[in-house]
């Protein structure tokens, strides 16, 4: 697979023919990046690091020496066979290329051994680019002519395909792709459709991982790398976390307003409406009192103004209600940066020798038992593999785990999430501070953690409360789509869903958002866009992967929601 160091050098070697060639095109040269790196990167990563010459490694990235079989298995386009490559004008030739190019890069990557003791087999895929020999029936001279040994004629075969992917999937017009939509065009370029229900497990499946998530990994990896003399889109992350994209920024330039409620929050709505048996059947968010907002377009609509607006770091944009939105003529205040004090994580001190296990009933202190599992790697699949290990270990619908078995209208959906975080390297506090000890720090003393006199459990309410007031504190951010959290958490970053209960006796709830695997997915709608992210909880049912009620979260006995993700 290749690596941070591989991208560079593919930067360094091809970075200013892409962008001369990128000239009036939606795709960038990390998408590009991304698609060499998931098409020939096992070949090219491993020729370079030999001393091979460039013009050698690009001679030599060929591949796909797959046959097609008689029941239909295998490969189906042209060329199925060695014969039916014979029957073509100069398919002898054709042959002769293929099998050569076929044997020559066997000597450098062994997993082509095997095909190379058939003297039948012969190459279907060219170039760095992998340009497949089905268009031998109408380019052969790109083929005889060994074009593909050529960067910039691989380069205009990619980017020609790109461009009619990009019809097929309905983005003709874009003059920009978000990720979403590089994925999207990518698996096009790569199987032919997209389908949006399906979201990245689509195009080849390597027997673990499908084409469009490699590519997503790659995508996501090569904006870490910058082309020579510039700084990359997005920071290296340290070992542990996941490679975290930027909040989105607002762009509208449109009137100022804040928002004017005096006493509540105020609702932002995904369509200018309420709907009366369910008022918060269709709430995106929640701003607070006095939160700056810019108008998108000028004229309410059924007394709502389309707004648009940054919710500690979630780009927010939804119709609210003009009765509590004041104009302003005055610069927006900027909002601050993430906080910083003398406030640091409260654990509770435990007595010498003692042990914390998922076995006893539910306590106050951390899990602390042998050979707890955690989340150390440096790339998206094995963050991945972490938090799934995670998963397993904890074993929350095990009832020999005592720690999160509920009842007698008890559960311990905090209790879960806290454990889940931890091993993961997140704060999340399972105990915080009280008041009198918040004042106590912030006045530079040393405060002990004793439960009841300095610190309190924290319960799903409090959780929210804390994600809002102290969370950027310890690296948490918001975000405004289940489809940016789920992104985000198949990246191996951490993701929750938090709902406060309106009623304040009674128990809110919060789930971790999990990465998706071979077996179990989130739930898209037509457009590709997320409806139920992947879910594991504790809580009235236990489960490990699931979804719950549909839109949970939405329910009239939560009063207000959040999303959260961490590196």
């Amino acid at each position: 697979m290749p690596t941070r160091d591989d991208i560079a050098w593919f930067k360094k070697e091809f970075g200013a023919d892409i962008r001369r060639a990128l000239v009036g095109s939606p795709f960038s040269i990390d998408m590009l990046t991304a698609i060499a790196c998931q098409e020939t990167g096992y070949i090219w990563s491993t020729l370079r690091k030999k001393g091979l010459s460039t013009a050698q490694v690009l001679r030599l990235c060929v591949g796909d020496s797959i046959d097609g079989n008689p029941n239909g298995t295998g490969r189906r386009a042209f060329p199925r066979t060695k014969s039916e490559l014979l029957a073509k004008p100069n398919g002898d030739q054709a042959f002769d290329i293929g099998r050569q190019a076929l044997v020559e890069m066997s000597e450098h990557i062994r997993g082509y051994a095997g095909a190379v003791r058939n003297p039948n087999k012969f190459c279907r895929g060219y170039g760095i680019f992998q340009y497949d020999l089905q268009h031998y029936l109408t380019d052969p001279a790109y083929f005889l002519g060994r074009g593909y040994e050529h960067f910039d004629r691989a380069l205009e075969k990619c980017l020609a395909e790109l461009r009619a992917a990009l019809i097929r999937v309905g983005l003709r017009n874009r003059t920009q792709l978000n990720e979403q939509e590089m994925a999207a065009v990518a698996i096009a370029y790569n199987r032919g459709s997209y389908n949006p229900r399906k979201g990245l497990k689509q195009g080849h499946f390597d027997g673990r991982r499908y084409y469009g998530e490699l590519f997503m990994d790659f995508l996501r990896l090569a904006k870490t790398v910058a082309e020579p003399g510039e700084q990359p889109q997005l920071n290296p992350p340290a070992a542990g976390e996941s490679i975290l994209s930027p909040p989105t920024p607002v762009v509208e330039t449109g009137d100022r307003y804040i928002v004017d409620t005096r006493t509540s929050d105020l609702r932002v709505r995904s369509e200018p409406r309420v709907d009366r048996s369910r008022p918060r059947r269709n709430v995106i968010a929640d701003l607070p009192d006095g939160h700056p907002v810019r108008a998108v377009g000028a004229a309410p609509v059924n007394g709502f103004l389309e707004i648009e607006t940054n919710l500690r770091g979630a780009l927010v944009r939804g119709f609210a209600s003009t009765e509590f939105l004041k104009l302003v003529r005055a610069a927006l205040p900027s909002l601050p940066p993430p906080a910083t004090s003398l406030v640091g994580e409260a654990r509770l001190l435990r007595r010498p020798g003692s042990v914390t296990r998922r076995v006893d009933p539910a306590g106050a202190h951390s899990l602390n038992e042998q050979g707890q599992p955690g989340r150390r790697g440096t790339t998206s699949d094995a963050l991945r593999v972490e938090l799934a290990r995670i998963i397993d270990w904890l074993a929350v619908n095990d009832p020999r785990h005592k720690r999160y078995l509920g009842g007698s209208g008890k559960t311990y959906c905090n209790i879960y999430a806290h454990d889940y975080c931890d091993l993961a390297g997140v704060y999340l506090p399972r105990v915080w501070w009280n008041g009198r000890a918040l004042e106590r720090l912030g006045a530079g003393e040393n405060v002990p953690p004793r439960y009841g006199a300095t610190v309190d459990e924290m319960r799903a309410n409090d959780l929210f409360r804390w994600l809002r007031d102290f969370g950027s504190r310890f690296g948490w951010r918001q975000t405004g789509t289940l489809t940016k959290l789920q992104t985000e958490v198949n990246h191996g970053a951490l993701g929750l869903v938090v709902a406060r209960r309106r009623i304040e006796g009674k128990s809110g709830h919060i789930v971790m958002v999990v990465p998706e695997t071979a077996t179990q997915s989130a739930r898209r709608d037509g457009e590709g866009e997320v409806v139920a992210p992947l879910q594991s909880q504790a809580g009235a049912t236990n489960f490990q992967y699931g979804f719950g009620r549909p839109e949970w979260w939405r329910g009239e006995q939560f009063v207000e929601f959040a999303f959260w993700l961490h590196a």
